[in-house]
């Protein structure tokens, strides 16, 4: 018996469903992967942000400019960092490009990080008060936000949201030194006693557990790179030569940090790994490691190493390869990856 023409037509449909979905599973889109960082033009800083390794400039490369962080939400790429307008350094954030002040540019001021949740963009920063401070700032959808009092030094450097909360990582000057401080909706935890110098560079949550990144001095007046969980406090190296943990990322059960380490003639860019070191760099040349992002089973770093002993190289670290993203014709440095 013959079949139907129907059940013919029902049979190719369900072949083809069958070859698309196969075909779907067995070939991936690749990632996007944006780093943003800066590139001397020969006079000053451009900043720029690498999309897939092509380099697009956020200004029109008149004035000294610094990108120190990228995020993407959806089809909408978010920078921060700080232009000169001839007279002081206004905070700044691009978004697709386009620029927007965050400071009026009567004060001297920095964008060092930015989280969007949902429609709420945050930026986290600084500005120069009128008595010649720091202050500690979070800019949410532009409108600033003081952390600190403005009495003393403070620097706001990271912000991550979970859910309704906001938490910021970053320093704020005690009267004798600098103490690694982290604020939730606004409210400050001390990480360090104080007692010696101290930063907290960057922060994470995953679940109920906070992960902050950053250095302490020890007794021998050495910086230890280390990791706070919850507040407790976990050393990367072992304070014999001076470190430093710059970001933080965490992946299901697995905790990433990216920095550097001395080894006694320069710095080595490093990747920890659930506190497991792994060096990206021969230790041949000065090399930083400054953010860390997983997608999958794929590690990103960015960061920078010499090419000679004046000009340094932005680069791209993925799973320890490293890319550069520019020549070495010029000074250029990644400050931060964030991949979609």
């Amino acid at each position: 018996m013959k079949p139907s023409l129907f059940l013919l037509a029902v049979l190719y449909l369900l072949a083809a469903s069958c070859k698309k979905n196969n075909d779907s599973t067995t070939t991936p889109k690749n990632p996007d992967v944006y780093v943003a960082g800066y590139e001397s033009n020969g006079s000053h800083a451009v900043a720029k942000l690498w999309k897939n390794g092509i380099a697009q400039p956020l200004t029109d490369s008149t004035k000294f400019t610094i990108a120190n962080a990228v995020y993407v939400s959806g089809s909408d790429v978010y920078v921060v960092g700080y232009e000169n307008n001839a007279t002081t350094y206004v905070a700044k954030l691009w978004k697709n490009g386009i620029a927007q002040p965050l400071t009026d540019g009567s004060k001297f001021a920095e964008a060092n990080s930015v989280y969007v949740s949902g429609s709420d963009v945050y930026v986290v920063g600084y500005e120069i008060n009128g008595s010649g401070y720091p202050v500690a700032k979070l800019w949410k959808n532009g409108i600033a936000q003081s952390l600190t009092d403005g009495s003393r030094d403070a620097f706001a450097k990271s912000v991550f949201v979970s859910g309704s909360d906001v938490y910021v990582a970053g320093i704020e000057d005690n009267g004798t030194r600098d103490v690694a401080k982290l604020w939730k909706n606004g409210i400050a935890q001390s990480l360090t006693d104080g007692s010696k110098q101290a930063t907290a560079n960057a922060v994470y949550v995953s679940g109920s557990d906070v992960y902050v990144a950053g250095f302490e001095f020890n007794a021998t007046n050495i910086s230890v790179a280390k990791l706070w969980k919850n507040g407790i406090a976990q050393p990367l190296t072992d304070g014999s030569k001076f470190a430093e943990a710059r970001s933080v990322y965490v992946s299901g059960s697995d905790v990433y940090a990216a920095g550097f380490e001395n080894n006694g003639t320069t710095y080595v860019a490093k990747l920890w790994k659930n506190g497991i070191a792994q060096p990206l760099t021969d230790g041949s040349k000065f090399a930083k490691a400054n953010s860390v992002y997983v997608s999958g089973s794929d590690v990103y770093v960015a960061g920078v190493e010499g090419n000679t002993a004046t000009i340094s190289v932005a680069k791209l670290w993925k799973n320890g390869i490293a890319q550069p993203l520019t020549d070495g014709s010029k000074s250029a440095f990644a400050s931060s990856v964030y991949v979609k």
